[in-house]
């Protein structure tokens, strides 16, 4: 049986429609986004669960837009992390509290969203490629990212002070997750959460990911990009703040 609270949908239909649009030039931030933002309506654990197949599927498309296009430096770097963290995470998943995880989750968000805010990893000295640095970050973002679905923010700290290519670095970070995604479907399996109401949630909100993508392509070049970032990692910041609210209130 699926989810049936029309609030979790109110909630989950612009979330996915975001996920879409982010597949058409705006990447990075609306997979960062789902986790916190569906938390505020259901565990952050059934929210990672929900949106699996939905960031399965979206990768696709992305894919399909950056097909050959990644830094053949960092790739094997930042995928050897990824596997690490994925498997950490999928160890000690039975382990993390839901109030833990939602101070986890609005932890990650506060700091994405600062980041992006005020641009710190911007600012940092340019770096190159590093298997010890490029490990330690990947490793830290494929454990938040098996958890949550949040492992943009350790990645960004990684990857942007190479100033990389713009195209070079979207399409790096597009192949990075579709990697992460697909990697934890088996463990997500073994512990139980793709079960019958979770994936028929999924189901039932897959179709938003074509028209998403759709308007995407719509509104690319019609809107202004920074103020719509500035919206986005605003509303961010708020969301993270509450998931940390009700996560110390409920311990």
């Amino acid at each position: 049986m699926l989810i049936t609270d029309p609030l979790f949908y109110l909630v989950a239909i612009p979330v996915v429609l975001l996920v879409g649009i982010s597949k058409t030039g705006i990447p990075g931030l609306f997979g960062g986004m789902a986790v916190p933002v569906l938390a505020l309506v259901i565990s952050p654990v059934q929210a990672a669960a929900v949106m699996l197949p939905v960031l399965c599927v979206t990768d696709l498309f992305g894919l399909r837009a950056f097909r050959g296009v990644y830094d053949r430096r960092n790739l094997p770097i930042i995928i050897t992390g990824l596997l690490i963290g994925v498997t950490l995470g999928a160890l000690t998943f039975r382990l993390v509290n839901e109030n833990v995880l939602r101070l986890l989750v609005g932890s990650i968000a506060v700091v994405f969203a600062l980041n992006n805010l005020f641009g710190w990893a911007r600012h940092r000295p340019t770096s190159s490629a590093s298997w010890p640095r490029g490990v330690l970050w990947s490793g830290l973002s494929g454990y938040t990212s098996f958890l949550t679905h949040s492992g943009n923010a350790p990645l960004m700290a990684y990857l942007l002070p190479q100033r990389l290519e713009k195209r070079v670095y979207v399409g790096t970070t597009v192949w990075y997750f579709f990697v992460s995604n697909y990697a934890k479907i088996i463990p997500y399996g073994f512990l139980g959460q793709l079960d019958g109401t979770n994936l028929l949630t999924a189901l039932v909100l897959l179709p938003l990911i074509p028209v998403g993508v759709r308007l995407g392509v719509i509104i690319q070049g019609k809107l202004n990009e920074r103020v719509f970032y500035q919206i986005s990692y605003w509303s961010l910041l708020g969301i993270g703040v509450k998931l940390l609210y009700d996560g110390i209130s409920r311990l």
